[in-house]
């Protein structure tokens, strides 16, 4: 069971060892949990025009024999220049990719698990107003400065008030967590509160 002590209590907060303290063979279930999450944001906004929806060609380009080259019916062939596109995107595709939520959930338990064993994890409380220079004075006391992941309960008005506009932070409610915010996170600041919903949401119990 890890333990980290943060500057915000004087004693050590407790992390349940089934969520930061799990076994890590290889990194082939991260890999496609953190692909599944990039497909899945992926949008088929790529389109092109196929010979039949690109415009003109209606006219024979020359007569049929008597020219000496090659016969053609419109210059809208994909071998023109100009022409249409074969196999080309069309804006219709489906990137996206399936993952189990027991593997994801397992992925996100490994990616916390390297987390921590790399010194990445806090356990810190953040109040706010809204202010964001409360949030530029709360990382500079802890010594946060690169891509910072602020893991709560909520997301109050206050908290987003007081983190959208500060850089390199990025703020996410305990169940919409995900590998690719963890490993872009140099550092990942977790509200004690969360940590029983992060526990109940990423440990089932098999049927």
């Amino acid at each position: 069971m890890a333990d980290v002590k943060t500057p915000a209590t004087t004693k050590a907060t407790v992390l349940p060892k089934e969520v930061f303290n799990v076994e890590v063979k290889n990194h082939e279930l991260l890999k496609l949990a953190y692909d599944a999450y990039l497909a899945n944001s992926r949008k088929a906004s790529a389109t092109t025009l196929t010979r039949g929806l690109v415009r003109g060609g209606g006219k024979k380009p020359w007569a049929q024999k008597g020219t000496g080259r090659a016969r053609f019916g419109s210059s809208r062939n994909p071998i023109w220049r100009g022409g249409g596109i074969v196999f080309g995107p069309l804006g219709i595709e489906n990137y996206k990719l399936k993952i189990s939520t027991q593997s994801k959930r397992q992925a996100i338990r490994q990616a916390l698990t390297l987390a921590s064993q790399e010194g990445k994890v806090s356990i810190l409380d953040f109040k706010t107003t809204g202010k964001t220079a409360e949030t530029i004075k709360f990382l500079e006391a802890n010594k946060l400065t690169r891509n910072v992941l602020m893991v709560v309960e909520e997301k109050t008005p206050e908290l987003l008030r007081a983190t959208n506009n500060v850089q390199n932070v990025l703020l996410v409610s305990t169940k919409y967590l995900s590998v690719y915010y963890l490993l872009n996170a140099d550092a990942i600041v977790i509200s004690k509160d969360s940590l029983p919903t992060l526990k109940s949401w990423l440990v089932k119990e098999e049927a």
